[in-house]
């Protein structure tokens, strides 16, 4: 569709240059051509002046109709020239980067569509003076350099737009990070092991390599956000709607709430979205789920009758978000953003799922977490494009956002398969194992070297497992034929010197396992954007400190009652 502002302005710019028709033409001397209004008039009185008289009118009625076609004129170039700046201005906002190919690329569906995955990140970095402000703790740093990404959010559109999913990474999990170079500040690493945040340090592009190497998913795109753009977001939808199940007072958030329903503008949204302290057990982990409440009450508020339709609301929120948002390249356009908000609002809210990463705590830091069990099962899930609902809302047995599927009778999670390499080419069986284990197979998959060579690959299966080998099979695109039915039990696959290379067999038609829903949303906290009476849950644990006393939220509540509420 062409941009609206496209048309009228082009318009505009050719109705400058254009001579106004009708317009006096001066000979080279300075003297008028004979004839038009001097002679009209001058023809009349020599006809008489009753003549003339009855000639007046018309002339007033064109003098009327000329104003009116100038004010016309008038009104269109500025309405135009208005609507061009708009554009210009709001295309002006925007902060771009490049990804450089960091976030691999995404596989469309029969029907050439494609999904989209963004990730989404909330900067704590005080780089400026309004997030020093906000934020806090520059009093001995002044202004700082540098950010983490202290929320992570995966957020995934389905090729066809008919569901979404939202996986929260937690701040706190460690990780592998990469090799990386910002390219706007310079900085480097060759990659360490560390807090999966920090990877912030060195670039957006950097942390969605980091995300992209930890779950398989492609990320096509990044939207940054720090502490001053949460404030103009909210308050250009007008606050946000949120519920607490308790009094709260996060001490170090600021957020002060009572009980109940409050519409959050400004710092008070702020405040919610960054209070870690506040809810569930005072961890990070429990900051996802009341972000997820947030974010679905903004989703709701955009959708809501009129705030789309509104040109001052829909202008308002154009202008925030641009100011408010750093961007890669793919996105870095008012066009390219409004047909990403176009491409979210075609999801329902009922099909629109909120998760949080399973984890484990760190063995090595009881403060830290790793990726837990389930984990890769709902990572498979969003790089599958298959969906965590229902074309109703409800949880999904097995939902792929472009085919149907039957439930195995054993989910792939609990699939293992012993992977042995028949070929002389080197690592054959840990491509293919890694390959299963990246579709959500079970992490008990392991390989060997093959007892000889092996011209054909087959997957043998013991007694009752035809099900389980089917699962596999389809996964890898290895056709039926191939598997056979041994005396012993578990799964072996063979790989044969007729599959070389790749992780799909040659010729087969490999497709993603079926959806294990069970187990992706297992420990997710699963929710989904049409809850609109879900209330984040205030922690009742001594998580804040109120004049260096340890208290439960509610506790602080009540003994800080001169304080004034968030929403006051």
């Amino acid at each position: 569709m062409s941009d609206p502002w496209d048309g009228p302005a082009g318009q505009a710019t050719r109705s400058r240059s254009a001579r106004v028709p009708g317009q006096r033409v001066a000979e080279p001397d300075g003297t008028r051509q004979p004839g038009g209004r001097a002679a009209a008039r001058a023809a009349a009185r020599g006809r008489g002046g009753t003549r003339g008289h009855r000639a007046r009118p018309v002339g007033r009625a064109k003098k009327v109709l000329k104003g009116l076609g100038i004010g016309m004129s008038v009104v269109i170039v500025v309405t135009a020239g208005a609507g061009w700046w708009f554009y210009e201005h709001l295309n002006g906002n925007i902060h771009s980067l490049s990804l450089d190919g960091k976030g691999g690329s995404e596989k469309a569906d029969a029907f050439g569509r494609t999904p989209i995955n963004i990730l989404v990140m909330g900067s704590d970095g005080r780089t400026n003076a309004a997030d020093c402000k906000l934020g806090g703790g520059c009093s001995k740093t002044g202004v700082q350099t540098g950010s983490n990404a202290d929320v992570e959010m995966v957020v995934h559109i389905s090729a066809d737009r008919s569901n979404a999913t939202v996986m929260s990474i937690p701040r706190d999990t460690m990780t592998r990070v990469p090799a990386c170079k910002d390219s706007e500040s310079g900085q480097s690493t060759s990659g360490y092991y560390g807090q999966i945040n920090s990877a912030l340090q060195y670039g957006p592009a950097c942390q969605v390599a980091t995300v992209h190497q930890l779950t398989g998913i492609p990320i096509d795109h990044f939207v940054k956000l720090d502490f001053s753009g949460v404030v103009k977001m909210s308050d250009a939808v007008g606050g946000v709607p949120v519920c607490v199940s308790d009094d709260v007072y996060d001490t170090y958030s600021h957020l002060k709430l009572s009980k109940g329903t409050h519409t959050l503008k400004g710092e008070g949204a702020l405040e919610f979205v960054r209070s870690r302290h506040g809810f569930g057990d005072g961890s990070d982990l429990g900051r996802t789920i009341s972000q997820h409440i947030f974010l679905s009450a903004m989703i709701r508020k955009f959708k809501s009758a009129g705030t789309l339709t509104d040109p001052t609301a829909v202008y308002g929120l154009a202008d925030a978000a641009t100011k408010a948002l750093t961007v890669d390249d793919g996105l870095g356009s008012v066009k390219k953003l409004i047909s990403l908000a176009a491409d979210v609002n075609k999801v329902p809210t009922k099909r629109m799922t909120f998760t949080t990463m399973q984890t484990a705590p760190d063995p090595d830091n009881k403060d830290r977490v790793v990726v837990g069990p389930g984990a890769k099962t709902l990572f498979a899930t969003i790089a599958n494009d298959q969906s965590l609902t229902t074309g109703s809302g409800k949880k999904s047995t097995a939902a792929s956002a472009t085919a149907k599927a039957t439930t195995p009778a054993v989910p792939a999670s609990q699939i293992a398969v012993t992977v042995e390499n028949g070929t002389a080419v080197t690592g054959r069986a840990s491509a293919i194992a890694a390959a299963l284990t990246d579709q959500g197979f079970s992490s008990g998959t392991t390989t060997a070297n093959a007892p000889s060579p092996a011209t054909t690959t087959t997957l043998t299966y013991g007694t009752d497992q035809k099900a389980q080998a089917t699962t596999v099979a389809k996964a890898l695109g290895l056709p039926t034929s191939h598997l056979q039915q041994g005396t012993g039990t578990g799964l072996t696959l063979v790989i044969g010197s007729d599959w070389a290379s790749g992780t799909s067999y040659p010729g087969g038609s490999s497709s993603a396992a079926p959806a294990d829903t069970k187990t992706a949303v297992g420990g997710a906290h699963a929710s989904t954007a049409d809850q609109a009476k879900a209330c984040a849950k205030v922690s009742p644990y001594k998580t804040v400190s109120l004049n260096g006393v340890a208290m439960t939220p509610a506790q602080a509540y009540a003994a800080a009652r001169g304080k004034p509420d968030s929403d006051d």
